[in-house]
């Protein structure tokens, strides 16, 4: 019986292995690989806030203030997730925003890290924290997407084009920044 256990497991062993190959070699890695992959491609404070659910300070990151017209990326995936025309100053020291570019690439969930719950905004195709969003912001819908810079890469207008988000040019062709058809 033993010997039968010991060719069991050391089939399951040979089948485990057999597999990883496979998949690093379709190009899937594992978890430990990835984060050393982030953590070199990302800036300590990028890993912290995308990776770890952290904050950067209010009014010291690069974007709080930013008013160029483009889009807002996720800095992992690239994946689009906010525009400059729907960006306004909250007052609150992160860039800020009304509503995502793309209502399906934002998750959110339910975040119980303070006293009482906020809703934590996630990038749906990297998985990134990106912040959260609240109900005291401007307009119908009153939604302030309160943002971390560090998880966000922003591609101005004149590079959009050349960096494959053309599509979303249409959204500064109106004269002004308000009610922009999507």
């Amino acid at each position: 019986m033993r010997n039968s256990k010991t060719r069991s497991l050391l089939a399951v062993g040979i089948l485990a292995g057999v597999l990883a190959g496979y998949l690093a070699a379709a190009g899937y890695e594992d978890d430990g690989d990835q984060r050393s992959m982030l953590e070199e491609k990302l800036t300590p404070m990028q890993y912290k806030v995308t990776q770890e659910d952290g904050t950067e300070p209010p009014f010291k990151n690069e974007y709080w203030d930013n008013k160029r017209e483009g889009i807002y990326v996720d800095i992992v995936s690239g994946e689009p997730l906010f525009s400059s025309v729907d960006k306004y100053d909250s007052g609150s020291g992160w860039p800020s925003f009304t509503r995502p570019l793309i209502e399906e690439n934002i998750m959110s969930k339910v975040d119980y890290k303070l006293i009482y719950p906020r809703t934590e905004v996630r990038s749906k195709g990297a998985d990134s924290h990106l912040g959260h969003v609240f109900d005291d912001g401007p307009g119908p819908d009153h939604k302030r997407y309160c943002i971390n810079s560090a998880a966000l890469r922003f591609v101005s207008r004149e590079d959009m084009q050349a960096e494959g988000y053309g599509e979303y040019l249409h959204l500064f062709e109106a004269s002004t920044n308000t009610e922009v058809s999507r």
